[in-house]
């Protein structure tokens, strides 16, 4: 060491050899010192030189030992990067860089061995899982297999081996996603080829398709972009390369998709309605994610993925607000000449409320894909139907009008089918049933947040009013034949009139009133009441007090009383309790519709 510090002394008219300072010769002693340390690891995991080496890895055998090689390859290169400014051609840098192929070829190696042989510790779904136990900038020294994987990295590309490395990352991780894109069963399909298909297929594909975007967005292409920007965190552009080609390809698959079912959809003149629900999922299922999207596909280069999920957004926007249309349209053009039996609940009104009570489960995404979209014109909705600020212009307010809209057309067509009913009273019981369960669907599902507890005040009172325009023309004349003065003086033979008429008449009205029905428990039970409350116990009254004048009339023969007075009041309880069930039979004639749809709908 001492000579190292010694200067060797010349005539003074020579030229004195290259020397070396104090300090130049402790960094070469410290550079050699450094290719050696180097050789002796890199020589002993040499595959052309070790059987052992050959067959073994490193980092499975020897943990401690991998650490310490790369440690001894970072310094091999930071000597080597001395070398070349000092002399670029000395020997010691050519030994230098012939370890350092040796180095980097073992590193492929372990690189390539790692990643193969932990395929299912490094799934997408294993590392996102991981991933969201620990925050976002905690430390991955709980997962060894990806530490390992980063310190390889690093040491390849601070070598100049990046390219090397980037290859086997993208051969082998390319080689997952993609396997996992086609077992999440994506494939491509050509919009002809999708044209040809059945709805029922469709629909099938469609269903798996909302599973892989579910399973892609939370496993598959979140996991393999935290792995790869934890293994080539020191290099921006390698990390983007590196994603951007492995899941690029399967990304565009994916989001295209539902692009593909709308062109499917629009071509079809006519469609299902039920088909809207499908498309609103998917378009659900893009806008929900769609903050994972930007953040997963953030990169320029994965900017061609952004843009998909977004023209597939666009395009599920046209084919749900065309859907719409034909839906509102379906309504207005039914020309079903069904007369459900004993003013029912019509089908139009079951299947139109099913299909709007669904619809409002979407407010959220139909708020945003209605946007932009003109409204039905206020002053088209009658006044005192739908109570709304001509000033709220809120996206919510609009859709709220929508949904009013398309129930005032279902109840304008249930009007006009009101008058396929001859008889009156049953045109007012048809539409009180089917208000009823326009009213009913509302409460229990998100119509009534959207359409407001005033909305429903006003069609509740509706419902009473039709209610009572029903018992008003099946009962009242029933009522009529009663005394109103109940203090008048009769005479035998017109108390025998009266009973004779109320008979009649009570008879006819249960005739063509037992074949009615009204479906909802709470309204039927309440109809039989008020009709009980009001005609009981006047004919009650009526039947204690005067039944002795025609006893006595009929010279106290039981026979002929019974052909007089043939309903006792309990008889008359009785039969209105059996109302409603729809098992008699009706002897209606016509009578023409009471008012027309506007004037049932609006007026208060």
């Amino acid at each position: 060491m001492r000579s190292l510090c010694c200067v060797a002394k010349t005539p003074s008219n020579l030229q004195p050899p290259l020397t070396l300072t104090p300090r130049q010769s402790l960094e070469s002693a410290a550079a050699y010192g450094i290719i050696e340390s180097a050789a002796d690891i890199i020589e002993r995991w040499n595959t052309e030189t070790s059987t052992f080496a050959k067959v073994t890895s490193m980092f499975y055998e020897d943990k401690a030992e991998a650490m310490v090689f790369i440690e001894r390859v970072n310094n091999l290169q930071k000597t080597m990067d001395l070398l070349v400014s000092e002399d670029p051609n000395s020997e010691r840098l050519m030994r230098a860089q012939r370890l350092m192929e040796i180095a980097m070829k073992r590193l492929q190696k372990e690189f390539y061995q790692i990643l193969s042989m932990n395929r299912a510790y490094l799934d997408p779904e294993s590392v996102s899982t991981r991933s969201s136990l620990t925050s976002a900038r905690s430390s991955y020294s709980d997962f060894p297999v990806m530490t390992d994987l980063r310190s390889i990295a690093e040491c390849m590309i601070g070598s100049g081996y990046a390219k090397e490395c980037v290859i086997i990352y993208k051969t082998i991780r390319k080689s997952i996603i993609d396997e996992g894109v086609y077992r999440l069963d994506v494939e491509k399909i050509s919009t002809a080829k999708a044209k040809k298909m059945s709805w029922e297929e469709m629909e099938i594909k469609i269903r798996s398709w909302l599973e892989a975007v579910k399973v892609s967005m939370e496993t598959l292409f979140k996991g393999e972009r935290i792995l790869c920007d934890h293994v080539f965190e020191s290099s921006d552009a390698i990390r983007e390369s590196c994603f951007s080609e492995i899941s690029r390809e399967g990304a565009i698959l994916l989001f295209g998709f539902p692009e593909i079912v709308s062109a499917k959809i629009i071509s079809k003149k006519s469609s299902p309605p039920e088909k809207i629900f499908r498309l609103l999922d998917m378009y659900s299922s893009i806008a929900g994610n769609w903050r994972a999207i930007e953040s997963i596909f953030s990169f320029e280069s994965t900017s061609v993925v952004r843009s998909q999920a977004l023209k597939s957004l666009v395009s599920l926007s046209e084919s749900i607000r065309s859907q719409l249309r034909h839906f509102e349209s379906r309504i207005e053009k039914d020309s079903s000449k069904v007369v459900v039996h004993g003013g029912g609940v019509h089908p139009l009104t079951t299947s139109t409320m099913n299909h709007i009570s669904l619809l409002a489960d979407y407010s959220n995404v139909l708020v945003d894909i209605l946007a932009g979209s003109p409204p039905p014109d206020r002053s088209l909705l009658p006044e005192s139907y739908f109570n709304v600020s001509d000033s709220d212009d809120s996206p919510s307010s609009e859709l709220a009008i929508r949904f009013a809209w398309l129930i005032l057309a279902l109840l304008c067509k249930i009007d006009r089918k009101a008058n396929h009913y001859k008889d009156c009273s049953v045109q007012y019981l048809f539409l009180t049933n089917n208000l009823q369960h326009v009213v009913s669907r509302a409460r229990c599902s998100n119509l009534k947040q959207l359409l407001g507890d005033d909305w429903v005040r006003r069609h509740v009172a509706k419902i009473k009013q039709f209610s009572d325009s029903y018992k008003r023309l099946a009962w009242g004349p029933v009522l009529a034949t009663l005394p109103e003065n109940r203090a008048v003086e009769l005479s035998a033979e017109e108390v025998k009139e009266r009973f004779e008429k109320f008979s009649e008449s009570f008879e006819r009205a249960y005739g063509k009133q037992s074949v009615c029905v009204v479906p909802d428990s709470e309204l039927r039970e309440e109809i039989k009441l008020s009709i009980a409350r009001k005609l009981v116990p006047i004919y009650r009254e009526f039947y204690n007090t005067r039944r002795s004048v025609v006893v006595a009339g009929a010279g106290g023969g039981v026979r002929n009383l019974s052909s007089v007075v043939r309903f006792t009041p309990e008889d008359v309880q009785s039969h209105l309790s059996d109302l409603f069930s729809g098992e008699g039979t009706s002897g209606s004639s016509y009578v023409s519709s009471p008012l027309s749809c506007l004037s049932r709908q609006s007026t208060p």
